[in-house]
C-alpha cells in the first residue's frame, strides 16, 4: 500500500528536531512577582507544545507502521508508559498526582488521533 507522502518516514525524520529549546526565563525560586512566574510558565508551555507536536508525529508513524487497526489501542503499552512516567516524575520532583492523569489523558488523545490517522491512510478514494 502506498501511503501519503505527508506521513512518510523521511518527512517525519526531517521534521523531528534534535532538541527543543526553551526560551529564557527566571528560575522559579527567583520569581518575585506574578509576571516573572508567567514568563516562566509561558516559556515552558511553548516548549511543551513543540514536544507534543513531535510526539504526535510518532503517532503518525505508528499509524503508518501498524498493519492492523486492532493493535492501535494496546492496554499493556498504556500501563507501561504510565509506570515509566510515574517513575520519571518521582525522579524529577513532579507530583504523581499531576503526572499520571496528565499522561493518561495524553495517551488517550494520542490513541484517538492515531485511530483517525490510521483510518485516513487506509480510506478508499
Amino acid at each position: 500500500m502506498t501511503l501519503p507522502s505527508a506521513l512518510t518516514a523521511s518527512s517525519e525524520a526531517a521534521a523531528s528536531p534534535a532538541s527543543v529549546s526553551i526560551d529564557p526565563r527566571p528560575a522559579p525560586e527567583a520569581c518575585e512577582v506574578m509576571a516573572d512566574v508567567r514568563v516562566g510558565v509561558d516559556a515552558l508551555d511553548r516548549a511543551l507544545v513543540a514536544l507534543l507536536a513531535e510526539r504526535q508525529r510518532y503517532m503518525n508513524a505508528a499509524a503508518r507502521i501498524k498493519g492492523d487497526r486492532g493493535v492501535v489501542h494496546d492496554r499493556a503499552r498504556i500501563e507501561d508508559v504510565v509506570v515509566k512516567v510515574k517513575a520519571a516524575a518521582r525522579e524529577a520532583g513532579l507530583s504523581e498526582a499531576i503526572a499520571e492523569p496528565v499522561w493518561r489523558t495524553l495517551v488517550d488523545r494520542c490513541i484517538a488521533y492515531e485511530f483517525s490517522v490510521w483510518d485516513r491512510l487506509r480510506a478508499k478514494p
